[in-house]
């Protein structure tokens, strides 16, 4: 990546937080009944350039709907999203399943609905892609995508999207790296976060890395921003299904505003405003649908735990939170 982009990067992302802060001093749940104003946060899967011109009429449609002006919350990076629930800067979101998951435990998020895509599907895939012209496609694509990339990893750049990111991080973390044992972070010839779904599609594009991950919402939107990077991205690997994204309120929003906002995710239907999504619409939802997306996360800590050369008493006594924290889950 360049430096001079992830300086840029890194510098908005911190004022990013330190505007959620500094909102925080003047706001505590106390005062979310006489809100006069909603904050909605968008998670980074692409640039605010690309985000802005689909998102703006769907936040208009909201803000017409239950009566209180609403405004997008750009970000640069998940995590900045997240952390503007936890202080109350952002009031609802649009997540994937690992960085609700992670917004429920700390944040206070409480998911209601859940996106449809335009078929009526409520789920999508984590891919491995690579540039379609890599000397490599062939036999990764015969051998297994997963499989060349473990066997092969020493000699190859790859590039993980967000580490709150489901399909970007999460899904081929576990299935690719954790369940073989791996550790990317020591396995690559250079390993790096590109940040978004649509940087690490352009990283490939561009033979900038050899393998990314990606995922089909994602490959699909590109197709219509850039076909011509689209057309140079092989897929390599696909992953089993993932809950497809949550739409989260701050659980301590007055009942009904909660209840306006609901009738609008339920009802809304527009298709001119949610086809640039990929969506048809929003069904009702509740928290235990990303239950396997904690199950993976738990999951995968434990495998790494469990794949250390050697354990400190501190790792057993993490490893067994884990176990019991994946087996509550399990038991619900």
């Amino acid at each position: 990546m360049d430096r001079r982009k992830f300086v840029k990067n890194s510098s908005l992302f911190a004022l990013s937080l330190a505007g959620a802060k500094l909102a925080n001093l003047t706001f505590s749940p106390q005062t979310l009944a006489q809100v006069k104003e909603l904050k909605f946060g968008i998670i980074s899967t692409e640039s605010q350039s690309n985000q802005r011109p689909i998102w703006e009429p769907f936040i208009k449609a909201l803000s017409d709907s239950i009566g209180l002006p609403v405004k997008a919350f750009y970000v640069t990076q998940y995590v900045a999203v997240i952390e503007a629930m936890r202080t109350g800067d952002v009031h609802l979101a649009w997540y994937g399943g690992k960085s609700y998951i992670e917004a429920a435990k700390r944040a206070k998020a409480e998911a209601f609905a859940q996106v449809v895509d335009t078929e009526g599907g409520k789920g999508y895939y984590s891919h491995l892609i690579t540039n379609k012209d890599n000397p490599i496609v062939a036999e990764a694509k015969a051998m297994g995508g997963d499989k060349y990339v473990i066997k092969n990893a020493g000699n190859l750049t790859f590039a993980f999207n967000d580490p709150n990111s489901t399909s970007g991080f999460l899904v081929p973390s576990y299935y690719v790296f954790a369940q073989n044992g791996v550790d990317p972070k020591k396995a690559f010839k250079r390993l790096i976060f590109s940040g978004s779904h649509e940087a690490t599609a352009l990283a490939i594009a561009n033979n900038q890395v050899d393998v990314a991950t990606n995922n089909n919402e994602a490959l699909d939107r590109l197709q219509k921003t850039n076909p011509k990077a689209r057309a140079n991205i092989e897929t390599i690997w696909t992953s089993t299904l993932i809950p497809s994204d949550p739409i989260a309120y701050r659980q301590d929003l007055p009942a009904d505003l909660k209840q306006k906002i609901r009738n609008f995710f339920y009802n809304y239907k527009e298709a001119k405003v949610l086809q640039p999504h990929g969506w048809s619409g929003f069904a009702q939802a509740d928290d235990k649908i990303w239950n396997p997306v904690r199950e993976l996360d738990l999951a995968k800590k434990i495998l790494e735990l469990e794949n250390k050369e050697n354990m400190t008493a501190e790792d057993k006594q993490q490893l067994e939170q884990f176990r019991q924290q994946l087996k509550a889950i399990k038991s619900n």
